[in-house]
């Protein structure tokens, strides 16, 4: 079974853009739950222009499945700019205080509207491999965010990761062209690749209900993250029955 995990941050965008507590992240995780996805997903960026330092904390404590916290491991500390919001330690040490079930790392900057690409393996194969560990030692399964080179793949393995996440925003753009079949051969050829070393397979960005059945296809997926799309849907659909077109789409394989 492919496991669907929603990317929340979207709803907290909506709540931030008053100074107000609705919509309630909290609230939206459980009625996710409630219809069906398998784990939430949360990127909390130093600004906080989404997710809050207080929602990964809420969340915690609220959750009766996996939680995903990902981001950049090298963004420091930095002090809230609104009130009663609290400061960002840093990603690593939210992490620390939260133990999330799963924590992908993503190489974004603080300034990127959203995320645009994956770590390369061979680069930052020495800044990696301690933030892994640490992960490990913390008993937290590690991701790493990747985009899709059967070539270096098998290197995250070697780093000490446990997963890794295929950036599918290529996919995305390919499918709408017509040529989601050719690009999910590269796809394929990765996650092969991936799971010869002994790595699981995630993937997100850009899935929607359009392109996530053929997707879904893909050999040894084991979980994916959809956020923006499914977000969408739900003020179309109302939430229930996106999360059972969702999960649908992923039960198609």
């Amino acid at each position: 079974m492919i496991a669907l995990s929603v990317n929340v941050n979207k709803v907290a965008l909506l709540r931030n853009s008053r100074d107000t507590v609705v919509p309630s992240v909290v609230d939206y995780a459980l009625r996710c739950i409630n219809y069906g996805a398998h784990g939430i997903t949360v990127h909390p960026r130093p600004d906080q222009r989404h997710i809050r330092v207080d929602d990964c904390h809420d969340l915690k404590q609220a959750l009766s499945v996996e939680l995903n916290i990902e981001g950049n491991p090298f963004s420091p500390a930095m002090p809230s700019t609104r009130q009663g919001v609290s400061d960002y330690p840093g990603f690593m040490a939210l992490v620390d205080a939260i133990r999330p079930a799963q924590c992908t790392l993503v190489p974004d900057a603080n300034d990127q509207l959203t995320s645009d690409h994956g770590f390369d393996l061979e680069r930052d194969a020495h800044i990696l491999r301690p933030v892994l560990k640490q992960l490990k030692d913390w008993g937290v399964r590690s991701s790493v965010f990747v985009d899709p080179n059967p070539n270096t793949v098998a290197l995250a393995a070697d780093l000490g990761a446990d997963r890794v996440e295929l950036y599918t925003e290529s996919y995305a753009r390919e499918f709408e062209q017509g040529r989601g079949d050719q690009s999910l051969e590269l796809f394929s050829r990765t996650a092969e690749a991936a799971h010869q070393a002994g790595l699981q397979i995630n993937a997100g960005h850009d899935l929607n209900l359009d392109n996530l059945t053929l997707f879904s296809g893909l050999p040894h997926l084991a979980e994916v993250s959809i956020g923006h799309a499914l977000t969408a849907d739900a003020l179309y659909l109302g939430l229930e029955q996106t999360l059972g077109r969702y999960l649908a789409a992923l039960q198609n394989n």
